[in-house]
């Protein structure tokens, strides 16, 4: 595997000659929990009005297996424990999750300015999913979101199955004020198969590929933060959500559970001399 990863380096550094150099990657050449130097877990329910409890270093919904990270929703019971009767807060409202999956992130543990990410996966499928591959800011904690910026590498709804998404949300242009800026591209079968799902990302602009095709740029309009807030570094954030206010748009079929995201690496390149 050692060999393997070498040869990725080499052939990387080959292939982008001055353009990118390699600074991260995880190959998932070792079974078992995704490596805690390179990732962590959100945790509970988060976002979005989803259905799914993200576990913590659970193996049935994060795990290295074959040389590739599975990310698995799964139909099954699962206690939250912040469940407070009668609370009008949704994340504490459920006594239960009828759903489980994983979202791992680099928050705290590897964070990139500019450069070009790439992700090859191959993509859950079924009604009510909602498999994404995305960045924050890492300030968001102090700024909040949209503020801290959102870059969404592949985002793909059950639903529409062969549609592949890519947005970016600022605090001018984001999906509550329906402003948000992005684009969308067709993929035949896209769990049937891996794809490159990649960013290139400069301080001039956003570039977002399928495979070799790009198909859409957001430019710096050079106005400020509120539409550029993308000269700090982003974390990354790989997850599968259950319903919510996209996914969930045409309910959920429980019949397609489990459902997972395999991921064979992911690799981040920057600008060398």
């Amino acid at each position: 595997m050692r060999a393997a990863v070498l040869f990725w380096f080499v052939s990387g550094v080959c292939a982008f000659a001055a353009q990118w150099k390699p600074v991260w990657s995880d190959e998932f050449d070792r079974d078992g929990l995704p490596d805690p130097a390179r990732w962590t877990y959100e945790e509970g329910f988060v976002r979005n009005q989803e259905l799914q409890y993200y576990t913590r270093a659970r193996a049935e919904n994060a795990r290295i297996e074959g040389g590739v990270l599975i990310l698995e929703a799964r139909r099954e019971r699962y206690p939250n424990p912040l469940f407070q009767p009668g609370s009008t807060d949704w994340r504490r409202a459920r006594e239960f999750a009828e759903y489980t999956s994983a979202s791992v992130t680099t928050e705290g543990k590897a964070s990139w300015r500019y450069g070009r990410i790439e992700v090859r996966a191959k993509l859950p499928t079924g009604r009510g999913l909602w498999p994404a591959i995305w960045m924050l800011g890492v300030n968001r904690r102090e700024v909040g979101w949209p503020r801290c910026g959102e870059i969404d590498i592949m985002e793909n709804v059950g639903y529409d199955p062969e549609l592949i998404h890519a947005n970016i949300h600022t605090e001018a242009y984001n999906h509550v004020r329906g402003t948000n800026k992005g684009n969308r591209i067709r993929v035949e079968k896209p769990w049937a198969d891996f794809h490159v799902y990649a960013l290139e990302w400069t301080p001039e602009r956003l570039d977002f590929y399928v495979d070799d095709r790009k198909y859409f740029t957001y430019e710096n309009e050079k106005t400020g933060p509120a539409t550029w807030p993308f000269d700090q570094p982003f974390y990354l954030i790989l997850n599968v959500a259950v319903g919510g206010g996209w996914g969930g748009r045409q309910g959920v079929d429980p019949a397609v559970f489990p459902q997972r995201m395999e991921v064979d690496y992911v690799r981040v390149y920057q600008q060398g001399p």
